[in-house]
């Protein structure tokens, strides 16, 4: 594969798009990639009906004509300039030997937050806009040994949190752009969902990929904290961070999670992760994969900010309780149970604010040159999104030696202790509740502005329980509100119970087909 260039900024896509057809089979354009599986990609390249130039061609114009024109969903931060030349060089190799790994020509999605070796990493800020590390992130790596191309790095909240940020501006949610994307990973939820890539990857401290592909009728697995390295990704939380796939099947789901999960030496809690990994996570997926699961289903919010008595969370609960059915349906044994304190999860989640400038420091420390050293200095900037700074300032001066620290880290264990006895005193395979209890709400008109703007980011949150307890948690697409809005069912297990979570996942999803594509980026004209 050929290497690509180092630069500091994207350039206009009509420009590339206008050379980008010349010499194209035509046969190549004639595929439609909306809503293309892995599986039906590479069967298009061995049948000879598609090319690698000619597929991530099909992406670059929808993301000229949805992202950056028609509803500007402003998912994409940056387009990789050497995408087409990458796509021609696997269009040799393939020529010469077949496919040259599991991920061949799969075009990726890549949040802002992984350090790629020559295309900008900006963690949604201007403040490093046009910063090139020169080093790819393990996870990045992985990937492209097996054969990916990331063909953009996508939008995210500035310095992952929410939806919008200096860098780039607010991120929209691709089945209604008046709405939020949740966060921070929103830029690959709705570019997946448009269909931009094929694939992605998000980052989830606290639900950053299960809330957006929530929102956006996606699959999205938080792994088990030691199963995917974080090497070359800003931290947050380090105890709670992750990366991991945000895909539009569970298929898809189970094949990247294979490349990219595994020890890793750069960051050394993934040796927890040795002798926990399948042969591969796509075995088993099968549509009776739910008889005889024993799932425990929580009714009661963890967001105290949740209201029972409104219209959305109305709707939200009946889509969820027509799920639950189905996985009856399906051969589960479901059963409703309370998790002692469930209701004051998201509260003991936000507890925790005294690893954030350690961790964030100590990485800059190891950055290559960056404009910008310590988190101080970038609040100092007063650069930061009015928002996202007012926030972020709570942190500072904070470490992991204050009593505090120790406060949150006796609540969190209170929690993995009671999720654990729950499922043991009722043999639960999995637990089972909406990710969020409420559709996502409207943008507020000043997010870019006012410290405090009226906006009910990530009302009726479910996501804090996987990261407080360390363990997996996949959501998938359970169908839509009446206004059209999508809503998600999330799967919690053990740790390491990855490949049982894809199996519930993957049979719900082939049952019930709730996963369809926004209104807002319908297939191009051919």
């Amino acid at each position: 594969m050929s290497a690509r260039i180092s630069v500091g900024i994207s350039f206009p896509l009509s420009f590339a798009l206008a050379f980008a057809t010349i010499g194209l089979p035509l046969r190549a354009q004639s595929f439609a990639v909306e809503e293309a599986t892995i599986a039906e990609v590479h069967a298009a390249f061995q049948s000879g009906d598609l090319t690698c130039e000619g597929l991530v061609q099909s992406y670059l114009a929808r993301i000229d004509a949805y992202d950056k024109q028609g509803p500007r969903l402003n998912a994409i931060a940056i387009v990789n300039p050497e995408a087409l030349p990458e796509a021609r060089g696997l269009d040799d190799a393939f020529a010469t030997g077949g496919l040259t790994g599991p991920l061949h020509c799969i075009p990726v999605l890549l949040k802002d937050q992984v350090e790629t070796r020559d295309m900008p990493t900006t963690f949604g800020s201007a403040l490093f806009a046009g910063y090139v590390s020169g080093r790819d992130a393990t996870t990045v790596t992985r990937m492209e040994d097996a054969g990916a191309l990331i063909i953009a790095k996508t939008n995210m909240g500035e310095f992952a949190s929410r939806y919008v940020g200096s860098g780039f501006g607010i991120i929209r949610n691709a089945y209604d752009p008046r709405r939020n994307p949740s966060g921070s990973s929103g830029g690959t939820g709705s570019g997946v969902a448009a269909n931009f890539g094929m694939i992605g990857i998000g980052e989830d401290t606290g639900g950053s990929i299960r809330g957006p592909a929530a929102v956006v009728s996606l699959v999205g697995l938080r792994p088990t904290l030691p199963l995917v390295s974080r090497f070359g990704m800003m931290p947050a939380n380090p105890t709670t961070d992750t990366m991991g796939p945000m895909t539009r099947t569970v298929m898809d789901a189970a094949i990247l999670l294979d490349v990219i999960a595994g020890y890793d030496p750069n960051d050394p809690v993934t040796a927890y992760s040795v002798g926990e990994v399948p042969d591969s996570y796509t075995d088993g997926l099968a549509a009776d994969a739910l008889a005889g699961a024993r799932l425990g289903i929580i009714r009661d919010p963890m967001d105290q900010s949740a209201d029972p008595t409104s219209e959305g969370f109305q709707q939200v609960r009946a889509r969820i309780q027509a799920a639950i059915g189905a996985l009856s349906e399906l051969g589960a044994e479901v059963m409703d149970v309370a998790v002692p304190g469930i209701e004051g999860v998201a509260a003991v989640f936000a507890l925790n604010s005294y690893e954030t400038e350690e961790a964030t420091d100590a990485y800059l420390a190891d950055l290559p040159d960056p404009p910008y050293q310590t988190l101080a200095s970038i609040l100092l900037s007063g650069r930061v999104n009015p928002w996202r700074a007012r926030a972020m300032a709570d942190l500072l001066g904070k470490t992991t030696r204050d009593p505090g620290y120790l406060e949150y880290l006796l609540a969190r264990e209170r929690v993995r202790q009671d999720v654990i006895a729950t499922m043991a005193e009722h043999d639960l395979d999995a637990l089972v509740y909406a990710t969020f209890d409420h559709p996502p709400d409207l943008i507020a008109e000043d997010v870019e502005t006012n410290p405090a703007p009226a906006d009910r980011y990530a009302l009726g949150d479910n996501r804090s329980l996987s990261p407080l307890t360390g363990f997996p948690a996949l959501t998938v697409p359970a169908g839509f509100t009446p206004d059209g809005l999508p809503v998600g069912i999330e799967f919690l297990g053990r740790p390491f119970t990855e490949a049982m979570l894809l199996r519930f996942g993957h049979a719900f999803e082939q049952a019930t087909h709730h996963r369809r594509p926004p209104p807002t980026a319908p297939p191009l004209g051919r």
